[in-house]
């Protein structure tokens, strides 16, 4: 795909153009996936974005490692579910701006067949998804306009129907997503209506921010960043977060920072919870 639709965008690497405002959105306002991808030392961000995270980071210095570990988070968990567990179909809400490696080149490069259906929200996203996120011949990846806390339209999008067989075992991946779906959105309901609609043998994949690890003048600093520039945010503690796997199988080790989940190969010492404040876990569907 090209990027006509969204002309000031340029998906080599370089910044949007500037003055540049994409149809639909407005840039003044921060975007998690914007942020997230200037935390992660993107390119594709406008000054709304940088503010707000320049804002969180000063409240938490922390939060550049954070975003790094949740990526690597997402890395090891889609080998493990490829490699160990035999997925081969993953639905990941929330994909945000691609970074490489991503979902479908991890999955593909074990399991060359394996179909992968991208939704996220934001028309950034959008052009970025259809522009770079191209499929190996042997499997299938594509790209929803799409908000999670609409779990129908995502499920019967009919993009969703011809890429994946939901009679058959799916990964379902959202990563660093519902810290952004307050209470009053019902993040609740929307993961068991997800979780409802995938066999027996599927996975869910979360990760949270959590302020477990945080003095309460910092989670207020954190919160009040988020407040000033615009930013829908909520952290969710150990039992908050726990209570979107009822009734699933946790996999070993269970609810843990994302920078601890089966990272022995990673490099050591590994951050600690508070240098990272995000939990990450992985449970099987019964």
């Amino acid at each position: 795909m090209s990027t006509e639709r969204f002309p000031g965008l340029n998906v080599s690497g370089a910044a949007p153009v500037a003055g540049w405002a994409p149809p639909g959105i407005d840039i003044s306002v921060a975007h998690p996936a914007r942020r997230y991808d200037y935390w992660l030392g993107g390119k594709d961000n406008f000054p709304a974005d940088r503010e707000s995270g320049d804002a969180v980071a000063a409240a938490f210095p922390g939060v550049r490692v954070a975003a790094v570990e949740n990526r690597a988070f997402m890395r090891r968990v889609a080998r493990f579910l490829a490699a160990e567990a035999g997925i081969h179909q993953f639905l990941d809400i929330g994909t945000g701006i691609p970074t490489s490696p991503n979902l479908h080149e991890i999955v593909q490069s074990i399991t060359p067949a394996a179909r992968i259906v991208y939704a996220d929200n934001d028309p950034i996203v959008l052009a970025h998804a259809r522009a770079l996120l191209t499929s190996g011949s042997a499997g299938a990846t594509v790209y929803l306009d799409a908000d999670i806390r609409d779990p129908d339209a995502i499920l019967n999008h009919p993009e969703v129907a011809r890429v994946l067989d939901l009679s058959q075992p799916v990964a379902l991946m959202i990563v660093a997503v519902l810290h952004f779906v307050p209470d009053n959105d019902h993040p609740d309901e929307v993961i068991s209506r997800l979780v409802s609609a995938l066999p027996s043998g599927s996975y869910l994949v979360l990760s949270h921010a959590t302020s477990d690890f945080m003095p309460p003048a910092t989670a207020s600093d954190v919160n009040d960043a988020d407040t000033a520039t615009r930013v829908t945010f909520q952290f969710r503690g150990h039992d908050a977060f726990a209570r979107f796997f009822d009734g699933l199988e946790l996999v070993s080790p269970g609810i843990t920072s994302v920078a601890h989940w089966r990272a022995d190969a990673e490099t050591q010492p590994r951050p600690t919870a508070a240098d990272t404040a995000v939990y990450g876990a992985v449970a099987r569907i019964p």
